[in-house]
């Protein structure tokens, strides 16, 4: 593949993806498939890291922890006991689990208050090291406390939280989408992905590329949790950054084409995308 010049993005189709999600070794486990840590779900918002979580598993993340507040812990393991759930009510990851982790999750349901902040900056004060998925409210807390970023750490804005970490206009941002996400991936040194019709992929050093997929079924609560868990996933199995947030968008966006043919846009929600992104993440036989 070759790169694009910045005012031409790259179409990506879903035909493409098998070249990134191969068939797995008939001898694997599930320590050769990654560990994803999932951060999130202040009061209220436990459904963000619920969402993310499950979609970390569907695309095939060989172990997923999730920090969360205590109240949501019963809810998530009811709905998904695969996933390992560790409380914390005083804002604090184990430091354990920081460290085991092939990538990293913060955002979904997290807050900008007191808890939220507390999760944000251990994370971020720790890492170097770390391969960071920023969503949500990790953005906004970004925005308003910038800091530099490790290599190889995804962003994955909507146009307002694009616009916070800019300090400009929302509209600005969707008269000139490409422009928006050369600025973020120059000023953070970030992999983008900047979601809304027609989602962009940027990266350093790299042309930008477009999600040819997706529809305005999915513009509803928790579709953005859902496509940060499944780059979260792609990115604890080893593929580089770029590449993740890549084929992550547009398995999240083919996810959500498959589920609308099946029921219809209105009234799609974001769990109707798993069984989906489970057949997606599949493009290929088992042999």
């Amino acid at each position: 593949m070759t790169d694009t010049p910045d005012h031409v993005a790259e179409p990506l189709t879903t035909g493409e993806l098998a070249r990134w999600l191969r068939p797995r070794a008939r001898d694997s486990h599930k320590g050769d498939h990654g560990r994803a840590l999932c951060i999130g779900g202040d009061h209220g918002h436990g459904g963000a890291i619920m969402l993310a979580a499950e979609a970390a598993l569907r695309c095939g993340a060989g172990l997923v922890d999730v920090v969360t507040r205590p109240a949501h812990v019963p809810a998530l393991l009811a709905r998904r006991p695969e996933a390992m759930v560790r409380a914390a009510d005083d804002g604090a990851v184990p430091p354990a689990l920081l460290a085991s982790a092939d990538a990293v999750l913060l955002g979904p349901g997290l807050g900008q208050d007191a808890w939220g902040a507390a999760l944000f900056a251990q994370v971020l004060d720790a890492a170097d090291g770390l391969q960071l998925v920023l969503d949500a409210d990790a953005l906004n807390l970004l925005a308003a406390n910038p800091r530099p970023l490790p290599a190889g750490t995804v962003m994955t804005p909507h146009p307002g939280e694009a616009a916070r970490l800019l300090g400009i206009a929302t509209a600005e941002v969707q008269r000139d989408r490409l422009a928006a996400l050369r600025q973020l991936c120059d000023r953070f040194g970030a992999v983008v992905v900047l979601k809304g019709a027609g989602t962009l992929v940027g990266a350093p050093g790299r042309g930008p590329r477009r999600v040819d997929a997706g529809n305005p079924g999915m513009a509803v609560g928790g579709m953005g949790d859902v496509l940060a868990g499944v780059i979260a996933a792609l990115v604890a199995q080893g593929l580089a950054a770029a590449d993740a947030a890549a084929c992550g968008a547009l398995l999240h966006a083919g996810a959500g084409d498959a589920a609308a043919r099946e029921g219809g846009q209105r009234g799609l929600l974001p769990a109707d995308l798993m069984p989906w992104l489970r057949r997606l993440a599949n493009p290929e036989p088992v042999p």
